[in-house]
């Protein structure tokens, strides 16, 4: 994982700011979504951080499908956060509705609203695919 501080310092110079956003998701991807920070990862080890703002964030890290209830909201938030940004849809719900695909409450998946830089498919997707996930975004537009 040292390709992902050296990505991130690359890129940005300085570390990478997560802002995860809820669209509707059962929970799951978000337990795994802090499992990054415990011990065994160490998200922060990384240059990667989680911050509260959308206003301090480099990516935006989606779960769950887009729900009609946070539409609204999502788009907010993506058009608080300052450029450049990326987002990631985390999740098989955040990909294309996942389980609750064909719901009356839900739209599909994240690109039914924005445009998604990254898909990380998985039910719920493990703490080493989301670093995995962050590493080749990184590399992809030109950090490593």
């Amino acid at each position: 994982m040292a390709r992902l501080e050296a990505a991130a310092q690359a890129r940005l110079g300085r570390s990478l700011a997560i802002r995860q956003v809820d669209a509707g998701s059962c929970n799951g991807c978000e337990l795994e979504i802090s499992a990054m920070q415990n011990v065994v990862y160490d998200l922060e080890r990384f240059g990667l951080r989680f911050v509260a703002s959308p206003r301090h964030a480099d990516v935006l890290l989606v779960t769950g499908p887009l729900t009609r209830n946070m539409r609204e909201a999502l788009l907010r938030t993506a058009e608080c956060t300052p450029e450049p940004k990326w987002v990631v849809a985390a999740g098989d719900c955040a990909v294309d509705g996942g389980i609750f695909k064909g719901s009356y409450a839900v739209e599909g998946g994240i690109e039914a609203a924005l445009p998604v830089d990254l898909l990380i498919p998985g039910c719920p997707p493990t703490p080493a695919q989301l670093l995995e996930g962050m590493l080749a975004l990184l590399e992809a537009q030109g950090g490593g």
